[in-house]
């Protein structure tokens, strides 16, 4: 248990606030993000395209095409990357870059490790069947709609709590940032899992704090051989 324990996952999601956070900028966040949601949107109907032929790509060979997991994990950095600024943690001023790389003085990072290979018989059912009680989760986390009506998720409350603190104390409480990240940081462990990009089911677990839990895991390659003369 302890072994599993400290088995980094897959995903890594690390995220810091800007220590000088204008008080009201939040309220207009989600509008400057407009032409990110235009852009996202045909980047999705893409992600989903190239997920399908994942599937048919693993049920037969048990691999994840390495071109279509790197375009698939770019997709997902830059939501993620608006929606920390915009929506789940608004712990950043600094406005998204338009790119599916990875920027790492950006405040927000995600990274997943490649996958050598992947169950060609979970590929059947961990997206649907599997990942049932982690969907409950999320949809309390994050929120949607149900029969019409919308109803609110926990992220959304706890990000609003703490812009309005950041408002009229000119502090980001950093408990709430503690907590919100460990809440975003499930929710994409959720993603990448139905999204068929790792094996390792989601835990039921909260890691909060904008630092990944555990050392990080191996290159996507596997460990380098030392060059010549190294002892």
């Amino acid at each position: 248990m302890a072994a599993a324990a400290a088995r980094p996952h897959p995903l890594r999601v690390e995220a810091s606030v800007d220590p000088g956070l204008t008080r009201w900028m939040w309220l207009v966040k989600w509008f400057l993000a407009i032409p990110h949601y235009i852009v996202l949107a045909f980047l999705w109907i893409a992600f989903v395209l190239l997920t399908i032929v994942a599937f048919f790509a693993i049920l037969f060979t048990a691999r994840y095409p390495r071109a279509l997991f790197d375009f698939n994990v770019g997709v997902l950095r830059w939501h993620w990357r608006v929606l920390y600024y915009a929506f789940t943690v608004l712990g950043t001023d600094r406005y998204p870059p338009f790119t599916t790389a990875d920027v790492p003085d950006y405040p927000f990072r995600l990274e997943i490790a490649y996958p050598q290979r992947l169950s060609r018989g979970l590929v059947l059912v961990k997206w649907w069947l599997l990942a049932v009680p982690q969907y409950i989760v999320v949809a309390v986390l994050m929120g949607g709609s149900w029969e019409r009506e919308w109803y609110p998720g926990l992220v959304p409350f706890l990000s609003l709590v703490a812009v309005v603190v950041l408002a009229f104390t000119a502090t980001y409480p950093r408990p709430l940032f503690d907590f919100l990240t460990g809440l975003v940081r499930w929710t994409v462990r959720v993603k990448v899992y139905a999204a068929l990009m790792t094996d390792t089911y989601p835990p039921f677990r909260l890691d909060m704090g904008g630092r990944e839990p555990g050392p990080a895991p191996e290159p996507a390659d596997g460990p380098q051989p030392p060059a010549p003369g190294t002892p």
